[in-house]
């Protein structure tokens, strides 16, 4: 089993001793640069003022620095890691509305997702699709719950306690198909289990279901891409580069970074965008030296376990458990199904979270409960887990608690901030535009919301065009198998004819590291998407980490160091 297994850890240690002189920083164009650097310790000041300086590359940051800098804004983002090497890669990976959240009546916030689901699908097909969800019903199952929606049940028809009655959940159904602008998907239908495809891998007992609508994301791909696009318009993108310190200056603030070879830079910025996710408190009271204010974040563990595929279709499964929460088993890289997610408290966002046994139990039995194949700890091929940084609203568990997001702008006297609380993947555009409307009552902002219906980088076809995209590429490179074709556009889109341009075999695209991981594609990855580690290529740009062995992962880390050594990497034995 991987549990971002021995060898990644590994790897991780190797690239930590090598970052502290091998650190690059790299734009999103083709030419690779580097920045002037002083000696350890000294500082590199730079007087001018930039507009935004954002703190974080997840997804809340990387979305807001695309919105401004596509307003014309100048902006400089700084991530103390990868890009989405925290939460933004660590999520169940879906555009939904939120089911379940419509039992805690969070009417605002499910019609704001369902409406943005078919914004981002249009905006990014070849990492996000539609998928149909299959909801098994069971009259017999009581659940745990103590949902505003439960409450009412067990007082207006106290028979029904701890139940969830197929009529409930159908009116839920309906609800969740028309409190957004549904156009591209489709809407509710009812199966039956007995007789159908979706109940053939489900255990005796399940007659009837639904299946309904949402959408699949490739979570970490979209930060990258979200990044580079604010590099193409401009911004400026620092990973591995820690925020140590800001300051109130006139005319707005004096931050200090430092990367990873210890030398620190000074920057200059008119507002400062506090989007740390997990560490937004820590780093409004550390790093900015700021009061705590009303707000702040619960953290909740989210673990997820990935199996050998449990089902022949492409559907998945919404699971309904007896403590009264929910769980998804999804179709996962063509050959897996991933299973998730759990929730529990996490007490330090330093302190790297895990799935733990007990969690896997959890995970593996609860899906024990649906299907016939029964799984135990040595199906698990890999198992992952992120800190989701929750708006604190007082809500009595994890499982309540709101995930409404809240933007808490403060002026400080000509040293504006703006922190963002909370939030989910499905409404990151969304809350980029509204963090951008708070921008704009205390600077200057040149131009209104343009984000909707705009492609990110090899996004530019129509949704359900993949299979056209794949079949072209395979007649222009024969060499291509269609499980490769499919990969390349299901990460690029139409940029993967650029990735390919020129090769008449797959010699032509350089050394093999393995999975069909080539040396051009490493090259894009590092030359356009911030790549610096092996582990930055194999789990967070795709998820080829599943298919590459121990060796081959360390051959790809010596290998993209003496690239960015500026050395000829040596030919492979």
């Amino acid at each position: 089993m991987i549990s971002r297994g021995r060898w990644v850890l590994h790897l991780q240690k190797i690239a930590q001793k090598r970052m502290a002189f091998l650190f690059v920083y790299f734009p999103f164009r083709a030419k690779m640069l580097s920045p002037a650097l002083t000696g350890k310790g000294e500082i590199m000041s730079d007087p001018k003022f930039t507009d935004l300086f954002v703190i974080g590359g997840g997804i809340n940051g990387c979305g807001i620095a695309r919105d401004a800098a596509g307003r014309g804004l100048s902006v400089t983002l700084a991530e103390q890691g990868d890009l989405a090497q925290a939460t933004s890669s660590s999520s169940t990976k879906l555009f939904h509305g939120g089911l379940r959240y419509l039992e805690y009546f969070e009417f605002r916030l499910v019609r704001e997702a369902l409406r943005e689901r078919e914004v981002l699908l249009r905006a990014m097909p070849h990492i996000s699709w539609p998928m149909r969800f299959v909801l098994p019903f069971d009259p017999e199952m009581r659940f745990d719950s103590d949902t505003p929606t439960s409450r009412i049940l067990s007082l207006a028809l106290p028979w029904m306690k701890g139940r969830r009655p197929a009529w409930l959940i159908r009116l839920g159904l309906f609800l969740y198909d028309h409190l957004g602008a549904r156009k591209l998907l489709p809407g509710t239908a009812t199966l039956d289990l007995r007789n159908s495809p979706e109940g053939a891998p489900l255990r005796d007992g399940f007659r009837r279901g639904w299946e309904y609508s949402d959408g699949w994301v490739e979570d970490s791909r979209l930060v990258a891409l979200n990044a580079r696009d604010a590099a193409d318009r401009g911004a400026t993108i620092l990973t591995r580069t820690k925020v140590v310190e800001a300051q109130p200056v006139t005319g707005g603030w004096r931050i200090e970074t430092e990367d990873p070879q210890g030398h620190r830079r000074t920057h200059h910025a008119r507002l400062v965008v506090n989007a740390a996710g997990p560490w937004v408190s820590d780093v409004l009271s550390d790093r900015l030296g700021q009061q705590a204010t009303a707000h702040g974040v619960r953290l909740v563990r989210g673990s997820h376990v990935v199996v050998r595929r449990l089902f022949d279709h492409d559907k998945a499964y919404f699971l309904q458990g007896q403590d009264g929460r929910i769980i998804f088993a999804i179709p996962y890289q063509e050959d897996f199904t991933l299973i998730g997610t759990t929730e529990a408290p996490h007490p330090d966002p330093d302190q790297r979270p895990v799935c733990t046994e007990a969690e896997q139990d959890y995970l593996l039995g609860f899906a024990n409960r649906y299907f016939r194949r029964q799984l135990s700890a040595e199906d698990v091929v890999w198992t992952y887990s992120g800190v989701r940084p929750l708006y604190e609203d007082g809500a009595s568990s994890a499982t309540a608690a709101t995930r409404e997001y809240v933007l808490a702008l403060e002026e400080n006297d000509g040293a504006p901030m703006l922190n963002v609380f909370g939030g989910k993947i499905t409404t990151y555009r969304r809350l980029a535009e509204q963090a951008l409307a708070r921008i704009a009552t205390v600077l200057d902002v040149p131009r209104g919301d343009w984000t909707a219906g705009v492609p990110l980088a090899g996004g530019d076809f129509l949704v359900g065009g993949v299979d056209r995209l794949v079949q072209d590429l395979c007649a222009d490179h024969p060499f291509l198998t269609g499980a490769w074709a499919k990969r390349l556009v299901r990460a690029y889109g139409t940029e993967a004819r650029q990735i390919l341009e020129g090769a008449q075999s797959a010699a032509d695209l350089g050394r093999d590291f393995g999975a069909t991981l080539t040396e051009r594609e490493v090259l894009w990855l590092m030359e356009r998407e911030f790549a610096l580690t092996a582990e930055d290529v194999l789990w967070r740009r795709g998820k080829l980490g599943l298919r590459v062995t121990a060796a081959q992962a360390a051959d790809l880390q010596i290998w993209m160091d003496a690239r960015l050594r500026g050395q000829e990497p040596a030919a492979a034995e």
